[in-house]
């Protein structure tokens, strides 16, 4: 029999990657979604089994953090081997506007899994990670940031993330749980959500270099952040629970990028030659110079002529709606620890994760311009 695993934020990016990664590994996982009118789980379809099949891999459960009774039973009627805790209002800029929700989600949501665990006398058992965060480290007391950087957290979904590594670190010390943090520096994918600031930007470059968008209004173009793949990111993950002793982990490339220079190799990839010039909100790229045959290899001839008429024109701008009330400028991480004890080593360059969002999102915005063009009504998302 292979191990059982629970995974809340299932349907999330890294949800999505650990579950594929862990059915690969014999483990059968058992995922916590929320309950929508719509359907959400477009992330995992690939892997879903119908409920009339035996011995099912994958086994999905309605669920929220908020709701302590429903996880407790969930977690006794699953007894898992290991609980993976990504669940979270995830959006930074979005938890200012929603602080109470994120609080209760990301902050209580935690201890309701420990207490489960704990009451449903689970411990010699369960093994837990909880999914922590970089932007703990918020306004950076040290650079780079490690585990033994102090934590200065800017928003309300950071300070709740706060109380779920400490709440996480506090039940390990005083009930011997094997439950660890993962500190994960931004880690990005073609499953990354939409409103996220890398997707937002590939999706935007794909159409604009198919002729969809005109431009794409950004926030602080000079935050610096530590990018990786979220498909290395959950092999740490897995690492972290297979140790014999918890600890807490900070998992990251090492390499800071701006947001500025992360839109110019966006475009970039596709052979298109961009130029920043202004300062603060006013602030532009515009389009200098394209690589056709480059262009032509990565979306397409069509596409071409339509796009050397704009040259000259502005494809970015700023737009100050998009500014944090509290901004963090700076995050760049030491996975010294994760790399000594783990063994793990990111396997993609910040370069192979932009050639691999830029492929999915050109594919993806082609899709909608042959939908545009056969009179089917296309919904534009800026957000």
């Amino acid at each position: 029999m292979g191990k059982v695993a629970l995974i809340t934020g299932i349907t999330g990016q890294d949800g999505a990657y650990l579950t594929e990664f862990l059915i690969k590994k014999g483990y059968t996982v058992h995922g916590i979604k929320r309950r929508s009118s719509m359907f959400n789980t477009d992330r995992i379809d690939h892997l879903y089994q119908d409920p009339h099949v035996e011995n099912r891999s994958l086994i999905l459960h309605y669920g929220d953090l908020t709701d302590s009774l429903n996880l407790t039973r969930i977690i006794g009627e699953v007894q898992p081997d290991e609980i993976y805790n990504l669940a979270a209002m995830s959006h930074v800029k979005v938890s200012f506007d929603t602080p109470e929700y994120t609080a209760n989600a990301d902050g209580l949501g935690v201890l309701r899994i420990l207490e489960a665990v704990r009451l449903l006398n689970l411990i010699p058992k369960t093994r837990i990670y909880q999914a922590s965060t970089s932007e703990l480290y918020g306004l950076v007391q040290e650079v780079p940031q490690r585990e033994t950087t102090p934590f200065y957290p800017r928003s309300p979904y950071a300070v709740a993330k706060l109380y779920g590594y400490w709440i996480t670190v506090n039940y390990r010390e005083a009930y011997h749980m094997h439950a660890s943090n993962g500190i994960l520096f931004n880690h990005e994918s073609p499953l990354r959500g939409e409103t996220f600031v890398t997707r937002k930007v590939t999706r935007a470059v794909s159409r604009i270099v198919l002729g969809m968008q005109k431009k794409v209004y950004m926030g602080n173009l000079s935050s610096k952040r530590d990018w990786g793949h979220a498909k290395d990111y959950v092999r740490a993950m897995y690492a972290i629970l297979q140790q014999d002793e918890p600890s807490d982990y900070v998992i990251a490339t090492g390499i800071t990028t701006t947001i500025r220079d992360f839109i110019r190799m966006a475009f970039d990839e596709i052979g298109v030659e961009i130029r920043f010039k202004g300062e603060g909100v006013d602030e532009v790229a515009t389009l200098e110079s394209i690589d056709e045959e480059l262009f032509v290899k990565k979306v397409g001839n069509a596409y071409l002529e339509n796009l050397k008429k704009r040259v000259g024109e502005d494809v970015v701008g700023v737009d100050p709606q998009y500014f944090r009330p509290t901004e963090v400028e700076l995050l760049i991480g030491d996975a010294t620890k994760a790399r000594t004890r783990l063994g793990w080593e990111p396997e993609y360059s910040l370069a192979a994760l932009i050639e691999d969002m830029m492929k999915n999102d050109i594919k993806l915005m082609k899709k909608e311009s042959f939908l545009k063009e056969g009179g089917y009504k296309i919904l534009n998302y800026f957000e």
